[in-house]
């Protein structure tokens, strides 16, 4: 899929496009962009700081999906899916590490997880995520999920400010039941 999206600058123009990103150096790009948003520019401690990627034993059995700006070449958005099969195989979703997910294995029906997406600080805007989510709705399509879940970075320098307002908005309108709770 083939998508004009403006950038900041409404003068400037990019052609970007949306691919299944497949093979050793479609993964290692996507691995580099990642260590370049999380570790660099956020400052998370990856275990492959070393190496300049962020790697970890997920990537092998996940799907990863991306944004290439056409006249660079470079790959400037992506993220990782990792479905229920998969997840049954590893014996756990990513999100399982990070909180307590009531429910979950109990849910009829598939499940796709999102995971480590991340944009290059000068695509940050909303042509390229649409273009990003577009492919994502083409892998829901046709894989047939019933369910999308993933978890979320929230930068925290501000004291959890952000954090705070982000949770408090999801406990007054999108709280799921009680058996489907997700706890830190």
């Amino acid at each position: 899929m083939t998508q004009i999206a403006r950038s900041g600058d409404t003068r400037t123009e990019r052609r970007l496009q949306a691919e299944r990103l497949t093979g050793p150096q479609a993964l290692h790009e996507a691995q580099a962009l990642r260590f370049a948003v999380f570790s660099t520019e956020l400052n998370a401690t990856l275990k492959s700081a070393e190496l300049g990627l962020d790697v970890d034993d997920y990537d092998a059995h996940c799907q990863h999906i991306g944004v290439r700006d056409l006249a660079t070449g470079g790959l400037v958005a992506t993220t990782r899916l990792l479905d229920h099969q998969a997840a049954n195989r590893l014996g756990r979703f990513y999100s399982e590490e990070e909180f307590s997910l009531h429910g979950l294995r109990h849910l009829q029906g598939s499940i796709l997880e999102i995971g480590r997406t991340c944009v290059a600080p000068a695509y940050r805007n909303g042509g390229t995520i649409a273009v990003l989510w577009g492919e994502l709705a083409e892998v829901l399509n046709e894989g047939g999920y019933d369910y999308l879940m993933g978890c979320a970075s929230i930068p925290m320098q501000d004291g959890g400010i952000q954090a705070q307002a982000i949770m408090q908005r999801l406990r007054e309108r999108y709280l799921c039941t009680e058996h489907l709770r997700a706890e830190p």
